[in-house]
């Protein structure tokens, strides 16, 4: 499966940005999907995660409350969408794809990756 992320850009704390990573080439109702981030000179971290229905989500402990992950199957879409963003939000983000998931917070648990989208937050 194919990822093409975007969405990203620049914008002060406290705003909003939404999201979004297109998915072709496959069923995209057989992966569950995974939001990552990477900030410079860091590990790439775990942001949020929904099963192959939409029916469950997964969450960093630090995007809790502010961010939400929603699907759209007959899009083929996933989507993040990020509120009150702090300037600690700054990084490199990625969506990601797997068709099984022994652990959601784990990056080696998916198959597919995006291009990711770079998001900056000012304060």
């Amino acid at each position: 499966v194919q990822l093409q992320a975007c969405g990203g850009g620049l914008v002060q704390a406290g705003g909003s940005l939404r999201l979004s990573c297109a998915a072709s080439g496959r069923t995209f109702s057989n992966y569950a999907m995974g939001w990552f981030r990477q900030a410079p000179g860091t590990e790439r971290e775990f942001v949020a995660a929904t099963s192959w229905s939409g029916g469950s989500s997964y969450y960093a402990d630090s995007v809790k409350g502010r961010f939400t992950i929603s699907r759209d199957n007959p899009k083929n879409t996933v989507y993040l969408r990020m509120n009150s963003l702090k300037p600690e939000d700054t990084a490199v983000y990625f969506c990601a794809a797997a068709p099984t998931v022994r652990d959601w917070l784990k990056s080696s648990s998916y198959n597919y990756w995006g291009q990711g989208t770079q998001v900056t937050v000012s304060s």
